[in-house]
């Protein structure tokens, strides 16, 4: 079966499950998108990646890709390779010097690694056929911005985040990176950057 690219184009809070994220795969050199709902550690492991944030201490899927790289594992590749009752089913493409394997996992945790190493996401047209959304032209225009939209909730309203010096924004920064609440710091350091601070 013809495997089909696709690449992270959002991370947004779930319209369907309160406390969910969902992260929207679109098809590489092509107008269909692949909403995924994920759990709120999983979405800030993935946002943490996708930012190029340095947490002070390694998240999961960071220790993760440190433990394969010191045993010379490489990841190829991840495969949504199947989806039942609504639920995505994923596999890591792995290789060492001697062997290849396919390793099955979460689709969250997968997407997670697969951004920290690089390597191409994919799945097949049944599964694009079953949960993707195909957009015309005149909908790619108008969803771009609202796709691309961040993810994070920060601990005060965006308004609130407008309303705060930048002194008592980058304290605020400091505190919610001290608790490692990487989604909110994402928020307020978007915000920072807007007033052309650093």
């Amino acid at each position: 079966m013809k495997k089909i690219e696709l690449e992270i184009v959002a991370l947004s809070h779930s319209i369907t499950q309160s406390h969910s994220y969902a992260v929207v795969l679109g098809e590489v050199n092509g107008l269909r998108r692949l909403p995924i709902v994920i759990g709120g550690f999983e979405a800030q492991a993935i946002a943490v990646a996708l930012e190029r944030m340095n947490p002070s201490r390694p998240l999961t899927h960071d220790l993760m890709k440190n433990f394969m790289i010191a045993f010379n594992v490489e990841l190829h590749e991840i495969v949504i390779n199947d989806l039942q009752e609504g639920i995505f089913y994923s596999q890591l493409i792995c290789s060492s010097a001697n062997d290849t394997v396919e390793i099955d996992s979460r689709t969250s945790d997968a997407l997670a690694l697969a951004v920290r190493f690089g390597c191409p996401i994919y799945t097949y047209e049944n599964i694009l056929e079953k949960a993707g959304v195909l957009m015309d032209d005149e909908q790619q225009g108008k969803t771009t911005a609202a796709l691309e939209a961040p993810i994070p909730e920060p601990v005060h309203g965006r308004d609130d985040l407008k309303k705060m010096s930048l002194t008592e924004l980058n304290s605020l920064l400091s505190e919610v990176l001290e608790s490692e609440d990487y989604i909110k710091a994402i928020a307020i350091r978007d915000e920072i950057k807007s007033r052309g601070g650093k």
